[in-house]
């Protein structure tokens, strides 16, 4: 009887084997993709949940991806897309390529010189470049682009990117997401000395981080169905409105849903309305609302006001006519590095009036919560928050504006103007 067991079970072992080395088939080298068959045309994982292929952008660009099952884009080959004349090469050298119609290379995973001999796209969606066609020379997993999937570790030396902003685990366990490169609007976690902290996001949703000087792992979070469904992939992500975010995707839907966000209220993301721009909400709807802080901006672009704003007339063009424009139950994001240069103790009248006269700052916040501080903005970058709950009044520096009417056309045009000593007179800026 046992002797039978252990032959069947050595007859099922050898079976198994036989048919995992089939369903496992490599890459070789010299396979391409091109971005003119982007629907007909991948290289899938063993059981096709995951699948690296051309993904459509816009109507004329194109960009290698990995995808999960039903089409959820969950990295991809840098963040240049090409034209449908493009293609994604595993070149005989052993390296990755993406070339673009003209032939110049757009990215490149430099391993030429790591002696590859194939690739292959597991089934928990890491993407690997083969050594003796078993030993991994290279990874998706160990090269990110903006997300994370479970049985993916995160370690310190890693980056997500995604347009101005990034994300990295600080080697004392902390969260960090920055916008470019500079300011910290988000940092969270242990902020003690761990020896090598891993991130992880867990199948069932658990967002953890592990090292060895913890006893166990330390939830970060749960997304909002977790252990909830079968056939979910959950993925953490920091999209390009700075955010950090588990999404879940049933498997073959194509469709993604929020599950988990750092940061609750989006108009807190640093830059999220852009230079001069105020983020706030409406009635109608939760999703934050881009604006100028007044009638003397206008939009950068208007058909996306997440660009931000512009004075009409610049302070420079006229020094004589500058004021400070207030703003209600509004502030200016103050984050580090800028915590240590643009944060002062001073009455409202002080912060509004030091602003004013100093040619090197652009708006101000007086916090207005009992702690006396005074935000001093410099020109180089400033983004407003505007919420009813916002004690704070923040100053941004303007000038007069008045109508007058054009003696040609007999329109109403607004001009710039400056009070003439002292008085209601006034007079054009020029």
């Amino acid at each position: 009887m046992t002797l039978t067991f252990s032959a069947l079970a050595i007859t099922l072992l050898f079976s198994l084997s036989f048919h995992f080395s089939f369903s496992f088939a490599n890459i070789s080298l010299g396979s391409t993709l091109f971005a003119s068959n982007y629907s007909n045309q991948s290289w899938p994982s063993p059981n096709s949940t995951f699948s690296l292929t051309f993904v459509q952008k816009t109507p004329t660009s194109y960009i290698p991806a990995i995808t999960y099952s039903g089409g959820v884009p969950v990295w991809t080959a840098g963040k240049t897309a090409v034209d449908s004349s493009g293609s994604f090469q595993f070149h005989p050298s052993g390296t990755l390529r993406l070339v673009n119609g003209t032939g110049a290379i757009i990215w490149d995973s430099s391993t030429g010189s790591l002696n590859v001999s194939s690739a292959c796209l597991d089934d928990s969606g890491n993407f690997k470049l083969l050594k003796n066609d078993s030993v991994s020379a290279w990874s998706s997993f160990d090269n990110p682009t903006d997300a994370i999937l479970p049985s993916q570790n995160f370690t310190s030396g890693k980056i997500l990117r995604s347009g101005y902003y990034s994300f990295t685990l600080l080697r004392p366990g902390n969260l960090t997401l920055r916008w470019n490169d500079s300011v910290v609007y988000y940092n969270e976690g242990f902020k003690s000395n761990l020896t090598s902290p891993i991130l992880s996001l867990q199948p069932n949703g658990i967002l953890s981080i592990f090292d060895e000087t913890l006893s166990s792992a330390a939830i970060i979070a749960y997304s909002s169905d977790y252990a909830e469904g079968s056939d979910v992939l959950r993925f953490l992500r920091l999209d390009s409105d700075g955010n950090l975010r588990i999404y879940s995707s049933a498997r073959g839907t194509g469709t993604v849903t929020k599950r988990w966000a750092a940061i609750p209220d989006q108009c807190q993301v640093y830059g999220y309305c852009g230079n001069m721009g105020i983020c706030g909400y409406n009635d109608s709807s939760s999703d934050p609302v881009c604006k100028c802080p007044s009638q003397h901006f206008e939009m950068i672009d208007g058909n996306d006001s997440r660009k931000g704003c512009k004075r009409k007339m610049e302070i420079e063009s006229c020094r004589r006519n500058a004021t400070m424009l207030e703003l209600q139950h509004t502030k200016f994001l103050t984050f580090q590095p800028e915590l240590s240069s643009q944060v002062f103790f001073s009455g409202i009248s002080a912060c509004r009036l030091n602003c004013l006269v100093s040619s090197s700052c652009a708006a101000s916040t007086s916090l207005s919560d009992g702690t006396g501080l005074c935000y001093l903005k410099t020109p180089s970058f400033v983004s407003g928050y505007q919420n009813p709950a916002v004690p704070s009044t923040s100053y941004i520096k303007g000038y007069y504006l008045a109508k007058f009417s054009n003696s040609m056309n007999g329109r109403i045009q607004w001009a710039a103007v400056a009070e003439v000593g002292g008085s209601s007179e006034l007079s054009r800026c020029k």
